[in-house]
């Protein structure tokens, strides 16, 4: 499998490719990344999307915008291995007033096969933990 490459008959989505290498803290006994390394990397990945618009997290919680994962799904394909190098590709695929959905890819860049999918709801809630709309200027992006 080859990573992805968006279909021009689709509109646009925002999408940010990043590296990653796995790193010994995060295997398991047997060297294999451990299931529960995944869901940082996919952290990371919305992180550094955001980033690419041109926002960050830290600015929306000063403003009283927070972002909860409302659910996740992840569907492994194979192992990464330590020090294997990763490539992870974070897409927005839909979002509402309230809720934005991620969907990404996780490929070992040695041989291009794909490691997992996943795909995530982020809910905006204020400072109280009540669901709020998303800020007009992030609603405008990701769409």
């Amino acid at each position: 499998m080859t990573p992805y490459t968006p279909d021009s008959s689709v509109p646009s989505v925002a999408e940010h490719r990043i590296k990653i290498r796995v790193r010994y803290v995060e295997c398991d006994p047997m060297g294999y990344l451990h299931h529960s390394n995944y869901l940082p990397f996919f952290e990371m990945g919305r992180t550094e999307l955001l980033r690419m618009q041109g926002m960050n997290y830290r600015d929306l919680e000063q403003e009283g915008f927070f972002f909860v994962v409302a659910k996740i799904n992840v569907s492994f394909k194979r192992p990464a291995r330590y020090d294997d190098e990763l490539e992870l590709c974070t897409r927005v695929m839909r979002r509402t007033h309230v809720r934005i959905d991620h969907a990404y890819e996780l490929y070992n860049l040695a041989d291009n096969r794909l490691i997992c999918t996943a795909e995530t709801t982020i809910a905006c809630v204020n400072p109280r933990g009540q669901v709020i709309a998303i800020p007009q200027r992030l609603a405008a992006e990701t769409q």
